[in-house]
């Protein structure tokens, strides 16, 4: 494990972006595949399937597609986004590194700009590699986005609070590209979900603000 650290610091000092982008599509694949086995697993328990009716095989054309997502968005986006925030919020802002104000000011940028704006083009990504026109990834956005954002809202700041308190700026991507593992199982498992009954129940507030307006 050791060696295979030094041979990270190695590589990020030499190719820090080719290093970041390279761990970035290797864990969203790895996610992807994860995302898939937790799918089939709750199909079978749903539906009462047993083993012998149907065994898990991976679809490698989604973890592909998933995989160019870290490689392509993901690595070097966030490579530049974690140094650039980190200068801004030194530089422009001035703000005593490690300390509460840097901290917070990071996490809630990271949090109302980055994140929204990830999820954003991942679903629409993932939407038109499926072969969907303009209007059904619309549709896949209105369905997937809010319920997406608003899961991930509770938990990506605590993890970014962590990361942007401890951990050095050349290496915070890593940090997040470990949690991204968890995150992109749990994207592709969302994007997969289609209409299921717990996406309607966040969808459901504008109904209802809508019905209350008109009462009014």
């Amino acid at each position: 494990m050791l060696k295979l650290w030094n041979w990270y610091q190695k590589c990020l000092s030499s190719h820090p972006v080719k290093t970041q982008v390279i761990s970035s599509g290797f864990l969203w694949g790895v996610g992807d595949i994860a995302a898939q086995s937790i799918t089939h697993s709750t199909a079978k328990k749903r539906l009462q399937i047993s083993d012998a009716d149907v065994k898990f095989k991976i679809n490698w054309k989604r973890v592909a597609i998933t995989s160019m997502f870290g490689f392509g968005f993901v690595g070097p986006l966030g490579h530049f986004w974690y140094e650039g925030l980190d200068r801004f919020i030194r530089l422009r802002l001035q703000l005593q590194p490690k300390s509460v104000r840097f901290v917070a000011t990071k996490v809630a940028m990271d949090s109302l700009i980055f994140g929204p704006f990830d999820l954003f083009v991942f679903f629409t990504y993932m939407g038109f590699c499926a072969g969907k026109n303009v209007a059904q990834v619309k549709e896949d956005l209105k369905r997937d986005f809010l319920p997406a954002l608003i899961l991930e809202g509770g938990v990506w700041p605590i993890v970014q609070v962590a990361n942007f308190r401890y951990v050095p700026v050349r290496y915070q991507l890593l940090y997040v590209n470990v949690f991204c593992l968890l995150d992109s199982a749990f994207l592709s498992w969302v994007e997969q979900q289609k209409d299921a009954p717990w996406k309607q129940w966040f969808t459901s507030f504008p109904s209802l603000k809508e019905q209350g307006d008109r009462g009014r």
